[in-house]
């Protein structure tokens, strides 16, 4: 399992140009639903149009050379480091998913459109880094799931509470978790691997699929709104808030996790 390509291995059964076609479509999915996505809630006109009153109400002019310097911080700040967490534990896990789910999908993409059967022989360590970037996902998303959200670790909810924002989450640690199940069905050649098969595509397709109402989106609209508060904070509009105190910021104790239910 660890060294084999799954979907090597599944071309005996679907032909790779299938499985190229379903990955293609997958993708196709996702640009038009993150576009339907911003056209339904208007979010790109609610951007240029706060980019263009931050302009107007700047008190100081942001040259090139910052602009570019701002989306680099951008970039290293809260895409690459997601240091916009206060919470610790919170990043970690943030970390862990975020990586883990791009090691899974790129070497996905790679395994399927470069080595698409045994003819071609795949390099072992990009069957390794699919099941460990699936094992990431799978640690950073159940440490989430039971141990992290606000409406489980702070408000006393329980952990199989589920609601619509939920749906991204769910489906990506079931696409995940159900790939990895049956990878190593397939690889123990047991009778239950197109079961599992079955329902790691339907966990994927709805994973991909559900863009306008989960929140899988938000990955790309978040360094927009981070690059924009930098912007703001560059030129003297704040988003109309007062300037910093000389008093630095306090979030709470550190020692003690919240419990207020």
């Amino acid at each position: 399992m660890f060294t084999s390509n799954p979907f090597a291995e599944l071309s005996a059964f679907i032909p790779p140009t299938v499985m190229q076609t379903y990955i293609i479509v997958m993708i196709l999915m996702v640009a038009g639903g993150t576009i339907f996505d911003v056209i339904h809630k208007n979010s790109a006109k609610y951007f240029f149009n706060n980019w263009r009153k931050a302009e107007s109400k700047g008190t100081q002019q942001v040259s090139g050379g910052e602009m570019v310097s701002l989306a680099v911080q951008t970039a290293a700040v809260e895409v690459l480091t997601s240091a916009e967490f206060c919470n610790a534990r919170r990043r970690i896990a943030h970390l862990l998913t975020m990586y883990g789910f791009l090691a899974y999908l790129i070497t996905t993409v790679i395994m399927v459109f470069w080595y698409p059967t045994p003819a071609t022989p795949t390099p072992a360590i990009l069957p390794q880094l699919w099941t460990i970037g699936a094992l990431l996902v799978c640690l950073g998303g159940y440490w989430f799931w039971f141990f992290i959200r606000v409406d489980v670790a702070a408000e006393g909810n329980s952990p199989f509470r589920i609601v619509r924002a939920d749906l991204f989450i769910l489906s990506l640690l079931a696409s995940v978790t159900l790939g990895l199940l049956w990878a190593y069905l397939q690889a123990m050649d047991s009778s239950w691997t197109n079961v599992f098969l079955g329902m790691y595509l339907i966990a994927t397709t709805v994973l991909f699929g559900s863009i306008p109402w989960s929140k899988f989106s938000h990955m790309f609209f978040k360094p927009a709104a981070a690059f924009q508060k930098r912007v703001e904070n560059a030129n003297g509009s704040r988003s109309n808030l007062p300037a910093p105190a000389d008093k630095p910021e306090v979030f709470g104790s550190a020692r003690r996790q919240p419990r207020h239910y």
